[in-house]
């Protein structure tokens, strides 16, 4: 893979947002995260970047979501078969979605409103400087989030056996993966029980 480092990559953005929420008890998406919602929180970060294109992928709570991000320069999808709770179907609908001049996409998670400018910023940039097909941030040897795909893994991931999670498919792909070392914990956080959100939520 040859890139033109004097031009700054074409990146899109897919922000996994249909979960079910079962740990929490409610929707997460749409809880309030200072003055925003959790999930505007995330969209704001994104919007903030070089990423030129924003895919939100929904559920259950596709309305309530779409009245959060109204007015967000952002796309959202609706993914039929999110009660099944594989995010890998939510990630497909999502890359259908994204403009096809693309180079590369963002996989991004809903829950993770700790998400910060700087480390997107990193990530693009090390795609740009290095010749890798994915790009994983890590924080203590732990992989996080978002973690960038080069657009011609996009059809490996389409064809990816659905009984089979991301994680596999990063181990399968482990040798195309460079490791962005980071030193915020912010890329391996995100919000599961009441408790995370309790601990992590802004106290403004």
């Amino acid at each position: 893979m040859v890139k033109d480092n004097s031009l700054s990559p074409r990146i899109g953005a897919v922000v996994l947002s249909a979960g079910l929420s079962q740990r929490m008890g409610k929707p997460k998406m749409v809880l309030p995260w200072g003055d925003q919602t959790v999930i505007e929180k995330v969209i704001s970060t994104l919007l903030a970047t070089e990423v030129i294109e924003v895919v939100v992928v929904t559920g259950g709570i596709n309305e309530e979501i779409k009245a959060a991000l109204s007015g967000r320069p952002v796309q959202i999808v609706f993914n039929p078969d999110y009660a099944d709770g594989i995010m890998l179907n939510s990630l497909r609908v999502g890359l259908e979605a994204l403009k096809q001049d693309l180079e590369a996409a963002l996989i991004a998670l809903g829950d993770n409103p700790q998400i910060e400018e700087r480390t997107v910023e990193m990530i693009v940039n090390e795609y740009k400087n290095v010749q890798s097909r994915i790009i994983v941030p890590s924080y203590n040897m732990r992989r996080g989030h978002p973690w960038l795909v080069d657009k011609s893994l996009w059809h490996a991931l389409a064809q990816w056996d659905i009984n089979r999670t991301l994680r596999d498919f990063l181990n399968q792909y482990s040798e195309e993966i460079h490791y962005l070392n980071v030193d915020t914990p912010s890329v391996v956080m995100d919000l599961d029980t009441p408790e995370d959100y309790e601990s992590q939520k802004p106290s403004f």
